[in-house]
């Protein structure tokens, strides 16, 4: 049996190294989801063809989309980072028992992250462009009556 001895170039703790940020996936894992986000925007379905021509360039209220967007090992149909908002577009196969049990895991990690997930099925996408654009611009939106921060409440005046 050979001798054990350290690599001559270990590799950096994770989260270690040239400029990665704390919780990233590796290098790898992101070039393949970037590899896998190219693929799908070359074969995207009428729906999602037909949602993006809507929400590309800034159309839909000024705001920012990205179309195959890598997050966490999944590829999100739609994202705008600015507005913490995913947008996803589901075919029948979505309507399965595992799918769905699938589609509740992914849209828990993608919460877990920040992002607030929209679901759409391809018909609604389909038969029903303009009232999908409604909700996806309406979830954009802040709220009109936003909660004060914790501890800020009316302050009282002792008299």
């Amino acid at each position: 049996m050979a001798s054990m001895h350290p690599h001559p170039n270990p590799l950096p703790q994770a989260g270690e190294g040239a400029g990665a940020p704390d919780n990233s996936l590796s290098r790898a894992r992101e070039r393949a989801g970037v590899r896998v986000a190219r693929a799908l925007r070359r074969s995207s379905t009428d729906a999602e063809a037909l949602l993006w021509s809507k929400l590309r360039a800034r159309q839909l209220g000024g705001l920012k989309f990205r179309r195959q967007h890598p997050l966490e090992g999944y590829v999100l149909d739609f994202a705008c980072i600015e507005a913490r908002l995913a947008v996803e577009i589901d075919g029948g196969q979505h309507a399965q028992c595992d799918a769905v049990r699938r589609d509740d895991l992914r849209t828990q990690v993608i919460e877990s992250c920040g992002l607030h997930v929209l679901r759409f099925w391809n018909n609604e996408v389909l038969s029903n462009l303009e009232g999908v654009l409604q909700v996806i611009a309406e979830a954009a939106q802040p709220h009109p009556n936003p909660l004060p921060p914790a501890g800020e409440g009316a302050e009282s005046t002792g008299a």
